[in-house]
């Protein structure tokens, strides 16, 4: 399948879980896909981009190893996603990342996510907490900047910071879980 092809494809994905899951598992069987789907997902300006970011978000949720030969350019390339349904599950992505790499069992992401891919994340993730973005990614980076601050000296009072600055003016959602992190961070 081309990039033309795969982009074609991407205009059936919806919200759906069915189809999302779908795609992911198509991509999933054809790796070669990879490439031309982060090809779509960073042509940050078209909308089709944001059912790439689906279909990614999916894939990865399924079968995060497939992304490892691509760490450096998804990690060289976040920072570019500005569109709301392609941020979230980008958001979400670096989240999986992170989580992976700090578990307690032992996988390929810990051999493959370096300090260089941590970094891009932690600076993507915090433009996002400062940025007028909505709940959810905002969400996921409270997490990925929680799991990576255990490591990362100055990351945790950056996030004490932002999180009480914004505590007032943001959702219930954010609160709520700026409450959990807050009490984590603390503890």
């Amino acid at each position: 399948m081309t990039t033309a092809q795969l982009y074609n494809e991407l205009n059936y994905v919806n919200h759906s879980r069915e189809k999302r899951l779908y795609y992911a598992n198509l991509v999933i069987s054809q790796p070669k896909l990879i490439p031309e789907l982060m090809d779509i997902l960073f042509s940050v300006d078209d909308k089709v981009s944001c059912r790439a970011a689906w279909v990614f978000e999916f894939m990865c949720g399924e079968k995060l190893e497939a992304i490892i030969p691509y760490l450096d350019r998804f990690t060289e390339s976040i920072h570019k996603v500005h569109l709301d349904s392609a941020v979230r599950p980008v958001a979400k992505v670096c989240e999986y990342l992170v989580k992976a790499y700090y578990s307690k069992s032992i996988n390929s992401i810990q051999m493959s996510l370096n300090s260089k891919h941590k970094e891009k994340i932690v600076e993507s993730c915090f433009d996002w907490m400062i940025n007028d973005e909505k709940i959810a990614p905002k969400a996921y980076a409270m997490n990925t900047l929680f799991l990576l601050g255990n490591n990362i000296d100055w990351i945790h009072p950056e996030l004490v910071l932002i999180l009480e600055r914004d505590y007032q003016t943001q959702s219930a959602g954010y609160k709520a879980r700026a409450r959990q992190i807050l009490k984590k961070i603390k503890a």
